[in-house]
């Protein structure tokens, strides 16, 4: 069972991590500068623009200004979970995995000093809940399934009791809003226990809250604006709505690589080949010259986009070998990227019906540890019934 639970959390914290986001910059202009609340909406936006050190120094503002307010703290733990999922290297992720694991410690103890004091603070209720969520994701990647586990139950109920002390917490909405759509689309028994042990799965409802913390959140508005843009794209097939929301975020955050690559699928999607080949030129030439935040590191994720180009043309002869490029990368930081493009280049090999290659490529997806969880699902779909273009 404690498996079941982690495949959950782990798909919950791969959305929070695939598009890193907090609020608008146009909230810090209308409070008083160098206040608490500017220290950490300038921080959460320096996050979401790749500005680690200087949204660092923002939030260790924040807390020194309130150290006995939880939020400051947990917002550090988020800080620290986008620079984890976006290091390079094993040891910066080592000390940003115990950064995590300190900052959501220190936002839980204050938490709990604050409610105790302060029993109807909506604001330290959702505090804990994102000091419960990174440190489920840490105890995830330390393999510490019973801390897992026992964080875990809390999180629902932390969340219920902020939306409960204050209806207009809408930052609450978008943390319930996850949980209620990606639950609907689990299958099975991961759906029966993610009902059993977190919340019903209500994908109409979940989509609502999602837009209303999009429309009216503080904190997380634009968090909840990107992941309005995965559900658009990835579960609705809506690229349509996707497309305006995430021009505004490429345009507000040009240093956050993962709305680049975004674009591009939405061109894709959207059928725009040439926009999307511009787009995914304009990477390449970006990376070979070094431009931040165009690092090499990110030249398989081209290949990737380029083979998804192809794929969507159906010019498989191409995709694949642009998937062939990117899956060569076996490097820690790749495995969602390789994980994906094996995908593909099964998928290629059932709308040849060489049945045998498709599944090959399909269980060495679900052997890669590091896979992103979608891909695995995926996977273990084909893996039952061959990929058919259109469903056919």
């Amino acid at each position: 069972m404690l498996k079941k639970i982690s495949i959950i959390l782990i798909f919950v914290f791969l959305l929070f991590t695939s598009y890193p986001c907090f609020a608008s910059e146009m909230r810090v202009t209308e409070l008083r500068i160098g206040s608490f609340q500017s220290n950490l909406l300038q921080g959460i936006n320096k996050t979401f623009n790749s500005d680690e050190s200087d949204a660092e120094a923002c939030l260790k503002k924040a807390v020194e200004l309130e150290p006995d307010n939880p939020t400051g703290y947990a917002l550090e733990a988020m800080l620290h979970l986008f620079a984890y999922e976006m290091c390079f290297t094993l040891e910066q992720r080592q000390k940003e995995k115990d950064a995590i694991l300190y900052f959501s410690e220190e936002a839980l103890a204050r938490g709990e000093k604050r409610i105790a004091k302060h029993p109807k603070d909506s604001q330290a209720y959702l505090a804990m809940a994102l000091a419960k969520i990174a440190k489920v994701y840490w105890a995830i990647k330390e393999k510490r399934y019973l801390v897992m586990a026992q964080e875990t139950a809390n999180i629902w109920g932390y969340l219920e009791t902020a939306k409960s002390l204050d209806p207009n917490n809408y930052d609450v909405d978008f943390l319930m809003g996850l949980l209620h759509y990606h639950i609907d689309h689990f299958p099975g028994m991961t759906g029966f226990l993610s009902s059993l042990l977190i919340t019903e799965g209500n994908r109409e409802k979940g989509l609502q809250e999602i837009q209303t913390a999009a429309q009216k959140g503080y904190l997380l508005r634009e968090m909840a604006r990107a992941e309005l843009v995965s559900v658009y794209l990835n579960y609705e097939k809506q690229p349509t709505k996707a497309l305006p929301i995430l021009q505004d975020l490429r345009n507000k955050f040009p240093n956050n690589y993962n709305f680049h690559f975004t674009y591009g699928v939405a061109m894709l999607e959207l059928r725009r080949f040439a926009e999307a080949e511009a787009i995914a030129s304009q990477i390449e030439k970006n990376i070979r010259a070094g431009t931040p935040p165009f690092v090499p590191q990110l030249q398989p994720r081209y290949y990737q986009l380029m083979g998804r180009i192809h794929f969507k043309r159906g010019e498989y002869g191409r995709s694949e070998s642009y998937f062939q490029k990117a899956i060569q990368d076996k490097s820690f930081y790749n495995m969602r990227t390789q994980a994906r493009s094996l995908l593909y280049l099964g998928m290629i090999h059932d709308i040849r019906q060489e049945r045998r290659y498709a599944e090959d490529y399909y269980q060495r997806v679900l052997k890669l540890e590091g896979a992103e969880g979608s891909a695995k699902v995926d996977a273990k779909g084909y893996l039952k019934t061959a990929y058919r273009v259109n469903g056919k």
